[in-house]
């Protein structure tokens, strides 16, 4: 597999609403450095514009981000305002709000329904933009209801400040909650080859039958989680990639892609070489077996 000749389409297409976007997208938090939510050192300023720019060259068409994506000097928004803007009209930017960092870093009480609008703002002067394409509530620690706060969120779609609304890190009821207020487009949980869960099997079993796109984070990382990609590979993951000779990182992406053709994947990186072998695992195409194998190993 020639990665270099492989673009963003090799995976197929989903729509965000009426938004067509390549099921390989790219995740921007890794942008801003190698401790994302720490200021640590600051990523190259320029290789960030660079890889930014690349994704696209490469048929990336789906970008998520949030305010919240910043290190020590880099803003992941930023980033994508300096190297992309003007935008053309086929990119898709997909950010996040509910949680909050404050200045220098840290994390703070996640957003009240009326300080919603003041996030979206945020986003909307970062990245240098008239209305966001779509906007993920995330859920923060143990919020059992999402009602008042997406009702929020669909006030400011109804206002014009956002095209369409999705949500992150919640099950089958926030999701219900959700569909009562406003139409949900993408739904943004943890999940990956090697974090088995009944919540995560579910949320995407709904979401192909209901047509929403489902979108796993941390599908590279795994535990490592904002570390960035694992170096912990099983067996299983590690010899797929070897019969195919290619990464795990490419194989854990491509069994990512297996699981519908609803399923976007986000992964992210600050290196050029790595987002183009990101972007050739939409190419990779799993045998039955090989997906059995996955399976059994990340069930048992």
């Amino acid at each position: 597999m020639t990665s270099e000749m492989i673009t963003a389409d090799a995976a197929g297409v989903w729509n965000l609403g009426e938004l067509p976007v390549n099921r390989v997208g790219f995740g921007a938090m890794r942008l801003t450095g190698s401790a994302a939510f720490h200021l640590g050192a600051p990523s190259d300023r320029e290789q960030s514009i660079a890889v930014l720019r690349k994704a696209v060259e490469l048929g990336v068409n789906h970008i998520d981000t949030a305010a919240f994506y910043f290190s020590s000097l880099r803003s992941a928004n930023e980033l994508i305002n300096s190297a992309l803007g003007p935008y053309s009209d086929d990119l898709v930017i997909v950010t996040k709000v509910g949680p909050h960092r404050d200045q220098h870093g840290e994390w703070g009480t996640p957003a009240r329904p009326d300080q919603l609008r003041g996030q979206v703002e945020e986003n909307l002067r970062q990245l240098g933009r008239d209305h966001l394409d779509v906007v993920n509530l995330r859920r923060t620690g143990r919020q059992e209801s999402i009602a008042e706060h997406f009702g929020a969120l669909a006030e400011l779609r109804d206002a014009g400040l956002v095209r369409h609304l999705g949500i992150s890190g919640v099950g089958p009821h926030q999701l219900a909650e959700a569909l009562e207020i406003a139409p949900v487009v993408c739904v943004q949980n943890r999940f990956a080859v090697d974090r088995p869960g009944p919540v995560g099997d579910e949320m995407l079993r709904i979401c192909g039958e209901r047509g929403i796109a489902f979108v796993p984070f941390y599908a590279v990382a795994g535990s490592s989680g904002p570390r960035g990609a694992t170096s912990d590979h099983d067996e299983a993951v590690l010899a797929v990639a070897g019969d195919h000779g290619v990464s795990p990182a490419q194989v854990r992406i491509a069994w990512t892609l297996h699981q519908g053709p609803h399923v976007l994947a986000i992964p992210g990186t600050g290196n050029p070489g790595h987002l183009v072998e990101n972007v050739a695992a939409g190419a990779l195409r799993l045998t039955a077996d090989e997906l059995k194998r996955l399976d059994d190993s990340r069930n048992g």
